[in-house]
């Protein structure tokens, strides 16, 4: 009898399994299930999964993404959703791991999403990829700005589109901004060299900067475990720099910032849109962080009705202005919302065709159009810290090529 009832527990556990495979290959072969593509009852919600980053070291990228991305699935919803249906959030944390972003995105994938939002970094998107990849499900990554996130090795990633500029859109910005604006003429790069942004980012500032006629003095690296700074930063004091650019999340750029003032270093430092979080003024103090720049997605401080009209929800609803991230979200779920209406369907292929022609997307960070390679075709923001507050500072259209 003991025999018997353990090969019963091995053939239900067998069977199971085979179960919970057939439902990952169904969702694999991009159909999704019957509701969702609208093969079903009209009348069910549009399931959409959002993979960000909730908790961890910069969980105020996925915690400031997804309420800007909430807002807007309310907004929708509460006009009638898209195409007579109501969008329906899946929400999961990856915790700010490449590998819990797999995971996610797996399970995301066999809850039976139509697209995911999301994650909001690099790398956390770059794991996420062959996942979507694999299943035949639209993924719009939203402020992961390296280049192989929607190219890998100059092949477009037919499944990955983004609703931020790319590295070496920002790179080529700053280094003009940093050039001609800031009068800069030798820079010193500190960039975390655990981290793909990070490197991208570095090398499209440098690359654009020297071509300008600039220097770079020194490049030095360092890891994400690391905290203190003050030895490369004495490196680059003796390089004499007219400017330390660091291309990091602002986990780090806080530490960084506040450890050069206190060896009295005062050029300007500059950095991308990592730096965005309220966070940044905590770890580096609002004085520690006057005379720097960054480049970003948008500014609260835009005067077009379109993104005061955000802000005044956002701010009524949060508390808080709302930072590139949360409007960066905020785009996401409406250019999605836009993409099923134009396609006409929930189905995913039709879905990533209709992101694919996206043209003249009417955004709070910019008008939105895609480009052949998922990257959309919008301006770059320069802000300035002063006094702890992001204050407006330019309005670049970058030239597209």
């Amino acid at each position: 009898m003991l025999r018997i009832g353990r090969h019963r527990r091995f053939w239900q556990r067998a069977l199971t399994g085979l179960a919970v495979l057939g439902i990952v290959a169904s969702a694999g072969c991009g159909g999704g299930n019957a509701a969702q593509t609208g093969t079903g009852q009209a009348n069910n919600p549009i399931k959409v999964g959002f993979n960000f980053e909730l908790t961890g070291s910069i969980a105020t990228f996925g915690q400031h993404t997804w309420q800007g991305a909430q807002m807007a699935l309310d907004e929708i919803n509460s006009k009638g959703g898209v195409l007579g249906r109501k969008l329906e959030a899946d929400k999961l944390d990856n915790k700010g791991d490449n590998s819990e972003s797999t995971n996610v995105t797996t399970r995301l994938v066999s809850d039976g999403v139509v697209a995911i939002i999301g994650p909001a970094t690099t790398g956390d998107s770059l794991a996420a990829a062959p996942v979507v990849t694999d299943a035949k499900i639209p993924l719009i990554a939203t402020s992961a700005t390296a280049v192989p996130v929607t190219v890998e090795n100059g092949k477009v990633r037919d499944w990955v589109f983004r609703v931020c500029f790319i590295d070496p859109v920002q790179g080529v910005v700053g280094a003009d901004f940093a050039y001609k604006q800031l009068n800069a003429r030798k820079a010193v790069i500190l960039e975390d060299s655990t981290n793909d942004y990070s490197k991208g980012l570095a090398a499209a500032f440098k690359q654009q900067f020297e071509k300008l006629g600039g220097k770079v003095v020194l490049e030095q690296g360092f890891t994400q475990a690391d905290q203190d700074f003050r030895s490369i930063l004495t490196t680059a004091r003796t390089k004499n720099p007219d400017l330390i650019y660091v291309p990091a999340y602002y986990d780090k750029v806080g530490l960084i910032v506040r450890q050069a003032r206190d060896l009295g270093i005062t050029v300007p430092m500059m950095g991308g849109d990592g730096w965005d979080s309220p966070d940044l003024v905590k770890l580096a103090g609002a004085q520690a962080l006057n005379n720097t720049y960054f480049t970003n997605h948008y500014s609260s401080q835009d005067p077009d009705p379109k993104v005061q009209a955000f802000v005044q929800a956002y701010k009524a609803r949060y508390g808080d202005a709302p930072d590139g991230f949360a409007a960066l979200g905020y785009d996401a779920v409406y250019l999605l919302a836009d993409a099923i209406k134009r396609a006409g369907s929930a189905e995913p292929d039709k879905i990533r065709q209709a992101l694919a022609e996206t043209q003249g997307f009417q955004g709070v960070t910019g008008t939105i159009s895609m480009d052949r390679n998922h990257n959309p075709v919008k301006p770059v923001i320069i802000l300035e810290m002063k006094d702890g507050q992001q204050t407006f500072k330019a309005r670049v259209t970058p030239q597209q090529g």
